[in-house]
């Protein structure tokens, strides 16, 4: 009887040492352990705020302006809905398919949108960006250049720039320097899409 008692006693004290030392404040610090006061705390805020971005990056899914909610796929943790409200700045932005980032506080249990702005592509290296208008200016000048449209191949039929060579994003990534003029590697090339992306 003695042992069986013994026995049920032992695990329970080695539980009671664990919980006590994961404690912080009582660990050893000789055996490399955590003292309270190395512990950085910040009790000001619950625990589901500290893990929640302020910030969501993404492709917009939907916007409900009857519920005020936009779904957007986050780059990172997938579809994630959030509200707004009359002080939402740049609801503009928020269109379906359009790549957007929304900025956000928490107000008890929803996300409320404070700033949504356009996602736009980062240049690569040694390119630049030019205005409709100096592209205009180019056209007039009959300056030397090449001009792409690289939307898909019925929205280039539906319309396009003057001069405007069609060759779509998709068929770029594929074939690539191929489809470029091989003559003159030093000629200008302008390309065009639908939009800020």
């Amino acid at each position: 009887m003695k042992i069986g008692k013994l026995m049920l006693g032992i695990p329970l004290a080695l539980c009671t040492v664990l919980l006590i030392s994961a404690q912080p404040g009582w660990a050893n610090t000789a055996k490399g352990g955590v003292t309270e006061s190395s512990v950085s705390r910040d009790d000001s805020q619950p625990a589901a705020a500290k893990l929640e971005p302020s910030q969501f990056t993404g492709k917009i899914i939907g916007r409900s302006n009857k519920a005020k909610s936009i779904t957007i796929a986050d780059n990172k943790l997938g579809n994630v809905m959030i509200k707004f409200n009359e002080n939402t700045l740049g609801l503009e932005h928020a269109q379906k398919d359009e790549a957007a980032i929304i900025n956000f506080r928490i107000e008890g249990n929803d996300r409320i949108a404070t700033v949504i702005e356009p996602k736009l592509a980062k240049l690569p290296q040694g390119v630049s960006e030019i205005t409709p208008d100096e592209l205009a200016e180019l056209i007039a000048a009959k300056s030397d250049f090449m001009l792409i449209d690289s939307r898909p191949g019925n929205r280039y039929d539906a319309g396009h720039i003057r001069t405007a060579v069609s060759i779509p994003v998709t068929e770029l990534k594929a074939e690539g320097k191929n489809l470029l003029p091989q003559d003159n590697k030093d000629k200008l090339l302008l390309f065009y899409c639908g939009g800020p992306t």
